[in-house]
């Protein structure tokens, strides 16, 4: 699909971050969401985001329970850890100052030196 924009490498761990922020989500809550809050413009497959979710787990970022979901099935559910916390401020400065860099380079400003 052309239309389809390809994740930068990291930034799916950071949208998770952001979307467990909200409070602790399953899978296809997590992908729902971040396909929601992007007007549809990222969407985030299993075969992504399953692996995302066992890293950020692993680096201790975000914490894994069973539960019943809100339709009667057994789901993990993923919450963000104290450490997840921490990471996501320090992903979303440097998320912030990247994408204000980006912007600078492609909206210069007129008269600018070149």
């Amino acid at each position: 699909m052309p239309d389809r924009i390809d994740l930068l490498q990291g930034t799916l761990d950071l949208l998770i971050l952001r979307t467990l922020q909200l409070g602790p989500a399953h899978g296809h809550a997590i992908a729902k969401h971040i396909q929601r809050t992007s007007e549809e413009v990222l969407q985030v497959e299993t075969g992504s985001l399953y692996p995302a979710l066992h890293r950020l787990e692993a680096q201790g970022w975000i914490h894994a329970s069973w539960a019943v979901s809100d339709k009667g099935k057994r789901a993990r559910y993923y919450r963000l850890t104290p450490a997840g916390k921490k990471q996501l401020a320090a992903q979303q400065s440097r998320w912030q100052q990247w994408s204000r860099a980006m912007a600078l380079v492609l909206n210069p400003q007129s008269g600018g030196s070149s």
